[in-house]
């Protein structure tokens, strides 16, 4: 690991710009802002030291009290900008930006770009002809501003590029940038130029450049596609928040400090003064919002920040937001329609605003129409038809092997232990004890790309690099067989002359294994006869994990523009305890699948709940897109004897455990009427408009795979007055 700098004292007598790049420093093209820490090293860091190793100290060049109060002189006092009526062409404006880029065509001609977000480009053109003329000082001026910093510029408007022909901006085409809406550039002559601040000759900014996670303020100023996406986030939430207020829903907000409550998650606990007692973050406004039914609000939607202390994973944050909506005297069905009408009505609302552009890397992300550049290829959002397609749970794991299928990958799962020689599923076979079943799917790539050997390639090693859940399954590995019509059978000898035949014969439910050819794929992989549980099966995981390996080695397209939204309905009202979920804390070997508070989908799912609770279903339903699970909502308990029932006679939760419930029960006691919600994840649904499969990239500053944030540097340790002011005391960790 690198070690910090020791030479603090030495270096802080000199200003920093002495100290741009430091002799021993690594080679890699990484910047290092001014409040970042130096590094001692003899070798090149790798990505992980580079972001993990913490500062140590801030290095502040301390001025003398003369200078820093020029400075703000300087830089504090700027003339007012313009606004979008005053831009026509022959008249004067001023506009407040970034010098994003200069060219320098001689000593008495210069050109820069003003980069303004939400704006048009603006292009200012600086010459001049005689010396000590305001036109020679402007020039010199702008030579002299280091790029990036942020200045004032006025000069005379040279031209006016709009969208749609018309002489003079009205009224109605303003914006809130200050620029008439209807421009995508302006050409100005300089008049005068003036920073508002200095960029630092240390940050080295170039195509490309990679900012470490602490300094996530520059990773935003300077990515193509992060500021855009910002930008975006909140014209979605505008829209949805439309969209709602022209349904009839109302917008309240519900408190941030809760109680702990046993919904499925682990919380964050926030102690108080009062010795004993806590608030705990909420996982999400459920049962508020269950209260708010019962309070007469017939339709509720909040933008609301919900915490869980789980596991992260690029869709997980511990803090995220979700938009909840709850509907009184209403089905699932209804909530279903509205959510749809509600993500229908998105790509019309960034289709009025934004346009989709692909940088380099085949990356999607948005711009908004009045920055496009010149020649920029431009793409839309497609429009989404609805209803949305529908499956059951049963179904998409028969199907698919997970519960939140990706539509757009070609093969699917086919049941095949029935044509198989027992000798081939024995082979393939882990420590199962009962005959198991067999599953399969076909593989075929895109044949302009790949040929035999380079599937052959492929398949050998995508197999050496699998997941240990994959890997190490008890159930067996998954067995890869590659037809080649040159080997017998087909290549598919290990099936027996019989397996080989029945499995490519065309019987009903095998159709995907007929007319196989050169290079096709088959997956088998077993597990257990039993009924599905969880998210996902072996083959499941596999099959998504190997679409992907398919397309970024080229054997399949791209599919970076297109939706295919479905619901995934029936799910099991409970699931058997795991190791990962605390569950609800009850004695009865299971918790709910969701939260305790879903209603069952039928009466005959009601009875079971008295005979066989783990084979009934609730009436849940989650939304589902290109394999992301954006939502999940539910048809809720209304009746406070069936939601005591489910808490304490099938959980099996304690006394003190229901207890913790009581408000919830004592609010459906006062004649709730039937109501259903959902829950959608804002971050992700953000972020899979915007094109990309991070909520990171949508979040301003998010928190890293340890839960921290990395550029304010939390959480902090606490002290002994805080241990003392809260009750608190820390325990020594187990040897």
């Amino acid at each position: 690991m690198a070690q910090p700098c020791v030479s603090l004292r030495r270096l802080c007598r000199f200003p920093l710009q002495n100290f741009r790049r430091h002799p021993n420093l690594q080679t890699r093209r990484i910047c290092l802002p001014l409040n970042s820490h130096c590094i001692h090293t003899s070798r090149r860091l790798s990505d992980h030291e580079v972001q993990e190793t913490p500062p140590v100290y801030h290095i502040y060049h301390r001025k003398p009290a003369r200078i820093v109060r020029e400075e703000w002189s300087k830089f504090s006092q700027f003339p007012p900008a313009s606004t979008a009526l005053d831009f026509a062409e022959g008249k004067e404006v001023t506009v407040r930006g970034f010098l994003s880029a200069k060219r320098v065509k001689g000593a008495k001609l210069v050109f820069a770009d003003i980069q303004i977000d939400n704006g048009p480009v603006v292009q200012i053109r600086s010459s001049w002809r005689e010396e000590n003329t305001p036109q020679h000082l402007a020039t010199k001026a702008l030579r002299e501003v280091r790029l990036h910093s942020p200045v004032s510029v006025t000069g005379i408007v040279e031209k006016l590029y709009r969208h749609e022909a018309s002489d003079k901006p009205s009224q109605a085409s303003l914006s809130t940038t200050g620029f008439p809406e209807d421009v995508s550039r302006i050409d100005l002559e300089l008049g005068t130029i003036q920073p508002l601040n200095d960029f630092p000759p240390n940050i080295i900014v170039s195509k490309g450049v990679q900012f470490p996670p602490t300094a996530r303020h520059l990773q935003l100023r300077f990515s193509d596609a992060l500021r855009p996406r910002l930008l975006a986030r909140p014209k979605i939430g505008l829209a949805l928040r439309n969209a709602l207020d022209k349904l009839g829903f109302t917008e309240v907000e519900t408190p941030v400090l809760f109680k702990s409550t046993p919904e499925g998650a682990r919380e964050f606990i926030v102690p108080t003064r009062r010795p004993g007692l806590a608030y705990a973050l909420p996982q999400s406004p459920q049962q508020y919002k269950q209260i708010l039914m019962a309070s007469g609000i017939r339709g509720y939607y909040q933008f609301a920040r919900c915490f869980r202390d789980e596991d992260l994973r690029a869709d997980r944050q511990p803090e995220f937001t979700q938009l909840d909506l709850e509907m009184g005297f209403a089905t699932g069905e209804d909530v279903m329609k509205a959510v749809e009408s509600l993500v229908a009505g998105i790509p019309d609302a960034l289709n009025a605003q934004f346009t989709l552009v692909e940088n380099d890397d085949g990356e999607f992300y948005p711009v908004s129409k009045v920055g496009v550049r010149p020649g920029q290829p431009q793409h839309q959002w497609p429009s989404l038809s609805t209803p949305f397609v529908r499956m059951t749970y049963e179904e998409a794991m028969t199907r698919f092997g997970v519960d939140k299928p990706d539509l757009r990958i070609p093969f699917e799962i086919r049941r095949v232990d029935q044509v198989l020689p027992a000798e081939f599923v024995g082979k393939i076979t882990g420590n199962l004890k009962t005959p198991p079943i067999v599953e399969a799917f076909r593989f075929r790539p895109d044949w302009s790309k790949a040929d035999y050997k380079s599937i052959a390639k492929f398949i050998d090693e995508f197999m050496d690099n699998l997941p240990a859940s994959l890997s190490q399954n008890p159930d067996g590995l998954p067995a890869p067989i590659i037809y080649y019509p040159q080997k017998p059978l087909g290549g598919l000898s290990s099936l027996g002359f019989e397996g080989a035949e029945n499995l490519t014969s065309g019987a009903p439910g095998l159709e995907d294994f007929v007319d196989l050819e050169s290079g096709d794929v088959l997956f088998f992989q077993v597990r257990e006869n039993k009924p599905f549980e969880g998210g996902s099966t072996a083959l499941g995981r596999l099959r998504t994990l190997f679409y992907n390996e398919a397309i970024s080695r080229g054997f399949l397209p791209r599919n970076n523009n297109e939706f295919k939204f479905l619901w995934v309905t029936d799910f099991p009202m409970f699931t058997p305890d795991n190791v990962d979920d605390p569950g609800q804390g009850g004695q009865a070997g299971f918790s709910a699948t969701h939260h305790p508070f879903t209603a069952p989908l039928t009466p005959k799912d009601a009875d079971l709940l008295v005979t066989d609770p783990l084979r009934a279903r609730g009436d849940h339903y989650d939304l589902v897109v290109n394999g992301v699970e954006l939502g999940g909502g539910s048809r809720r308990i209304h009746l406070a004897s069936m939601q005591e029932y489910v808490l304490k006679g099938i959980l099996r939760m304690t006394n003190e455990g229901v207890t913790q419930f009581a408000h919830l029960i004592d609010a459906l006691r006062a004649g709730c009427p039937p109501h259903a919600g959902f829950a959608l994840g804002f971050d992700r649904l953000v972020a899979v408009f915007t094109g990309t499969e991070s909520i990171r990239d949508v979040i301003a500053f998010p928190k890293s795979m340890k839960g921290e944030d990395l550029t304010v540097r939390s959480p902090g340790r606490i002290t002994d007055e805080q241990l003392e002011t809260y009750h608190l005391a820390l325990r020594e960790a187990k040897k």
